[in-house]
């Protein structure tokens, strides 16, 4: 009884399948021509079925999505239009509210038609559930009409509504900005650009090989300009660019190049450098740091940490030790080894003749302390403020990430940071921090520095000398790297943009701009002085330590850290 119970159920679901309802029969034909985007057969499936089913949103917004796909085709243009309107009104009469992707589609139709204004009523009737694709229509309209201000008003609804634009919707504004010769707005683009995107596609490059080539280009801009102001400008930026409008008159020269290893022109011979985010949002971050860390430690713990690094701020990098101690230890008889530290802590000396500032658990300097061999190292580096040992039952890591945000230093550790620590940070500013020092050759707030064990020898593996991003000189002058595939940096091509008359002065002077002059970050072969705040003054070293960490500099003794004191 048992199996024919079974058997007859088989039985049924193989009727039911042989034989769907009319509703499941028109959702499976209306699927297949969305995935098709078969534009007549969907007419001829809406005209049969427009009387024995009952359409939901889901139903128009298939249609809606064939129809905005088809306009593309010249060939199905109109038809696509018609039948969209159609639907659309339809829709209406069914009392069925539009969503957005209702109102992405229906925008992409108005636009088909040239009909920017409706394409913008619409997007901004879905309020702060717009997304780009639902301005896209209504933006590329504009700037296919060459109606500039109406793009304009277009990205500031987007952006007012949290919106941020990526590289077609900045590359359209631009375009229409240089077909306008709205000068002021193509030097604004071109800093958007530069904020949004590390490398222009080939089209955007024409647009802007296009603008410096022209006859406006060559009048707008300062003959005279400030150059204290500029450099302040661009050290208040964090690097690479000043954003005071164009410098410089005359006519560009606009030639493709590439970047030297070293970050120089082989062009122009100027120096590109490390770009840093602002001073305003290096602090942001350092607060969210702080606050964070003290939701989750001790409060009187990191606060005595913050008040004590204010008041030994000398450093040009922050050691990760623990990281740095256990790296490639995971074999039998690894452990923790105070060697490989001490090997990292002199290689950063050597760079800067500035002593780093090591930050490490205080049980395991408890823990080191029993070895005699290294006592006395441990207590000079106590004594020397080189390093601090967190409180016991605190994490470190809240500790080595503060310093080096704060401080603007290079930071030493293999740590990938995953942990849910790092997660509490957001988007706001860890993610831009992680994305663009851990993984790209962007550089924006501070570095990371690797480190590879090589035949028993700690070596470090040194950030970049410049940045791959849109770079304004503090002589008027721009670099723009171009996208594609490049096995290494130096192969990229970039457009090195220059005055005419200000590259013939170059090459005559063969004079190029140093990168420590327009960077607050250091390259590969230095930690330059210009990384460390206006508060620092000198670090010094050891004495009695020559062995393992070299000679220390002579200065005025200072209190012992007093969490490893007692």
């Amino acid at each position: 009884m048992k199996c024919n119970y079974n058997g007859e159920k088989m039985e049924k679901s193989k009727k039911k399948k042989k034989n769907p309802t009319p509703e499941v029969q028109f959702r499976l034909n209306l699927d297949n021509c969305s995935k098709t985007k078969d534009l007549s057969t969907a007419i001829s499936l809406y005209e049969s079925f427009l009387s024995t089913i009952k359409f939901s949103n889901n139903h128009f917004n298939s249609f809606l999505y064939i129809c905005s796909n088809a306009v593309s085709n010249p060939q199905t243009k109109n038809t696509a239009i018609e039948f969209g309107f159609r639907v659309y009104e339809h829709m209406g009469t069914c009392n069925i509210s539009p969503n957005e992707a209702t109102v992405t589609a229906v925008a992409r139709l108005a636009a088909a038609i040239d009909d920017g204004d409706k394409a913008f009523e619409l997007a901004k009737g879905v309020g702060n559930c717009g997304k780009l694709r639902t301005y896209g229509p209504a933006l590329f309209c504009f700037v296919k009409m060459g109606g500039a201000d109406k793009a304009y008003q277009v990205e500031e609804h987007m952006r007012s509504i949290g919106l941020q634009l990526d590289e077609p919707e900045l590359v359209g504004l631009l375009k229409v900005s240089v077909e306008k010769e709205r000068e002021e707005k193509v030097y604004q683009y071109l800093h958007k650009l530069r904020m949004s995107i590390r490398s222009v596609s080939e089209s955007a490059a024409e647009i802007i090989q296009s603008w410096f080539g022209g006859e406006v280009a060559t009048k707008v801009g300062l003959s005279n300009w400030d150059m204290v102001q500029v450099k302040e400008a661009i050290l208040q930026n964090g690097g690479g660019w000043h954003g005071l409008g164009w410098l410089g008159k005359g006519k560009w020269l606009v030639q493709r190049s590439q970047i030297a290893p070293d970050g120089r022109c082989l062009t122009c011979g100027q120096q590109l450098v490390c770009v840093d985010i602002d001073r305003a949002e290096t602090e942001r971050f350092a607060e969210s740091v702080a606050s964070l860390a003290m939701e989750r430690e001790v409060h009187s713990n990191f606060k005595e940490f913050q008040d004590w690094l204010e008041k030994h701020s000398d450093y040009e990098a922050v050691v990760d030790a623990a990281n740095v101690g256990l790296f490639q230890q995971n074999f039998a008889e690894g452990g923790f080894s105070i060697p490989q530290l001490v090997a990292v802590v002199k290689e950063l000396h050597s760079r800067s003749s500035k002593w780093p500032l090591v930050i490490l658990h205080n049980k395991r300097v408890r823990a080191l302390f029993e070895d005699a061999g290294y006592r006395e190292l441990l207590e000079e580096w106590i004594n020397e403020k080189i390093l601090y040992g967190t409180p016991f039952g605190s994490n470190d890591d809240w500790y080595w990430l503060y310093a080096a945000v704060k401080r603007k230093c290079l930071l030493v550790t293999n740590d990938e940071m995953r942990d849910h620590i790092f997660e509490l940070l957001g988007s706001s500013f860890f993610a831009r921090w992680k994305e663009r020092h851990q993984v790209q050759l962007l550089k924006k707030l501070f570095f990371l520095v690797k480190y590879t064990l090589v035949k028993g020898e700690i070596k470090l593996l040194m950030p970049p000398t410049y940045s791959v991003v849109i770079q304004e000189s503090e002589n008027g002058s721009w670099h723009v790297p171009l996208a594609g595939e490049a096995v290494e940096e130096s192969s990229r091509t970039w457009l090195c943009i220059t005055r005419q008359a200000s590259c013939e002065s170059n090459n005559k002077q063969h004079a190029s701009v140093e990168a420590s002059q327009v960077s607050e970050l250091p390259h590969s072969d230095q930690i330059a002085d210009s990384c460390r705040s206006d508060s620092f003054t000198s670090l010094n070293g050891l004495n009695r330590c020559s062995g393992l960490a070299g000679k220390r500099k002579e200065r005025s003794p200072s209190p012992s850290h007093s969490s490893l004191q007692s």
